[in-house]
């Protein structure tokens, strides 16, 4: 911290410059999807049984990414038109994706997966034995044994040649639907799905540099005019003269969310493909009260989680009996911040753990997991995420064995990427320097919104708010001789006047927008 530059204007828009090594994409520069590795061929697939009259299945995933991809397939479907049957598992009855399960209740000839599929080793072999085509389209990483398909488009299979291989589940999904619309000649537009697609990469952390960029840009563009129901629940739900990455990330993600984590993605599903505004408003408000639930049973578990934590574990393993699936994944995150370590929750039902885990830095959480499969029943995922299941009594010994395989890892891949950008002058804070860092958005990952350094400044005063005043406004001033004050707002932080008056914390600025006036906007991120 000691030595953390302060920053002019130039020298923060040259920082900010360096994040991009290539031009912005336009979207005509998106590489054609025929370079997906048997993209063509499932395009040729599906229009074939389309032409046929078979019969087909949609089989998606219960978040944001999964919903998000299945929404766009129905979406094209019905406007081609051609019947297609759409199916989310449920977390808590089907457990993950295409599986023996959802079979049971599924009659197709031909069986199609979105951001899942990719492990679906038994689901593939009751489809074969059932003389049903299965193409699975997924992003998620392959382990060594694939599934027996029909074919498996995912840029991260090692003989896929896509340029750009960081994509999620829907944008799979749309680059297969481009192929599909050129096999049946169809005039659909593609651009009218970016709003959704962009929901997808920004809530799946997708990096957004090269095509996500463009895409998410785009796609935030369209959600401010689009005619899609959801889309104008959205726009009027935020209320702002422009939408950001940032807007999705905290406000809307988290609520289409919440239906699978907590119900049934059914709802979600329903909201994004909903016909008319009233529909649309309906599902939102399900939507809304299933998120404020949610936020209650993770704010309990969280609780009962930091009472579990081994602080000298290099990574946190916690496990609870009856805490809430569907939840899980938030807590480990939020271990993570706390910790700064990587962290894995477990909730145990009938002697089975299931769970979530989560990474930071450079620590691939996948391949550490991986390393202790023989203790595991299943478990998939990415570098940052992934989730897993064990029987509950090999939770201490696989504890004890990702914690030794950890011991390998070098240290340096244990620290944060959130790196300070420096020190500004908070008299040189105002709408012409925000407007500035604002030219770089969409902010999210591999491209975070700058955060700088305050140190040593002067508390003047504190205030608690929010409905159960767990959030703070801090009133500050940077330098003796200044008049004007600042405020950061800490949420879920209740800061308390420490003895010295003094805070040194890192901060993002943003937009408030408020009664029509803008004001910069001082967020903290972390009190040291």
């Amino acid at each position: 911290m000691h030595n953390t530059p302060t920053l002019t204007r130039e020298e923060l828009h040259k920082l900010l410059s360096q994040r991009f090594t290539t031009q912005d994409k336009k979207l005509k520069e998106i590489p054609n999807p025929a370079l997906l590795h048997n993209a063509s061929d499932a395009a040729k697939k599906i229009a074939d049984s389309i032409r046929n009259n078979k019969k087909i299945t949609l089989v998606g995933d219960y978040d944001v990414d999964g919903v998000s991809s299945t929404a766009i397939m129905v979406d094209f479907f019905k406007q081609i038109p051609y019947p297609l049957e759409a199916i989310i598992p449920n977390r808590f009855r089907d457990g993950y994706g295409v599986s023996p399960t959802i079979l049971e209740r599924v009659d197709a000839d031909l069986i199609i997966t979105v951001d899942n599929g990719i492990t679906a080793i038994q689901a593939a072999e009751i489809c074969k034995e059932r003389g049903i085509d299965l193409i699975i389209t997924d992003h998620h990483t392959p382990s060594e044994t694939l599934p027996e398909a029909f074919c498996i488009v995912d840029p991260k299979l090692e003989s896929c040649n896509y340029p750009f291989k960081e994509i999620c589940g829907a944008q799979v999904a749309w680059l297969l639907l481009g192929l599909l619309k050129k096999e049946l000649a169809l005039t659909i537009d593609m651009r009218q799905f970016l709003d959704i697609l962009a929901i997808a990469i920004i809530a799946d952390i997708m990096p957004l540099i090269d095509i996500n960029r463009t895409l998410v840009k785009e796609g935030l563009k369209l959600l401010m005019h689009s005619q899609r129901p959801a889309s104008i629940i959205i726009r009027d739900f935020l209320n702002k003269r422009s939408i950001n990455s940032e807007d999705i990330a905290f406000q809307i993600a988290p609520r289409i969310n919440s239906a699978g984590r907590l119900e049934d993605a059914s709802i979600a599903l329903e909201f994004f493909t909903a016909e008319d505004t009233h529909t649309a408003y309906k599902q939102f408000e399900l939507l809304e009260k299933l998120n404020d639930l949610r936020k209650e049973t993770e704010a309990e578990t969280t609780k009962k989680a930091m009472l579990e934590v081994n602080e000298e574990d290099l990574i946190t393993v916690v496990s609870g009996e009856g805490w809430h699936e569907g939840v899980v994944g938030i807590i480990a995150s939020r271990l993570v911040d706390k910790f700064s370590k990587p962290a894995i929750v477990l909730s145990v039902d009938n002697g089975v753990a299931k769970g979530s885990a989560r990474s930071i830095g450079e620590v691939n959480i996948y391949e550490l997991i991986k390393s202790s499969e023989q203790l595991l029943t299943k478990f998939g995922g990415h570098k940052m995420a992934a989730g897993l299941a064990l029987k509950a009594e090999d939770i201490d010994t696989f504890r004890v064995a990702i914690n030794e395989s950890a011991r390998k890892i070098n240290p340096k891949d244990f620290i944060p990427k959130e790196s300070v950008s420096g020190i500004i002058d908070t008299d040189e804070i105002d709408l012409e320097l925000l407007n500035m860092i604002e030219s770089f958005e969409p902010f999210g990952e591999a491209n975070l919104r700058p955060s700088f350094l305050i140190k040593d400044a002067e508390v003047v005063s504190i205030k608690l708010m929010g409905a159960d005043k767990s959030h703070s406004r801090i009133e500050i001033r940077q330098y003796p001789h200044q008049r004007k004050t600042l405020e950061i707002v800490a949420f879920r932080t209740i800061f308390e006047m420490p003895e010295d008056r003094k805070i040194t914390c890192s901060y993002k600025l943003s937009k408030n927008e408020f009664n029509g006036k803008i004001t910069p906007q001082l967020l903290c991120d972390k009190i040291y």
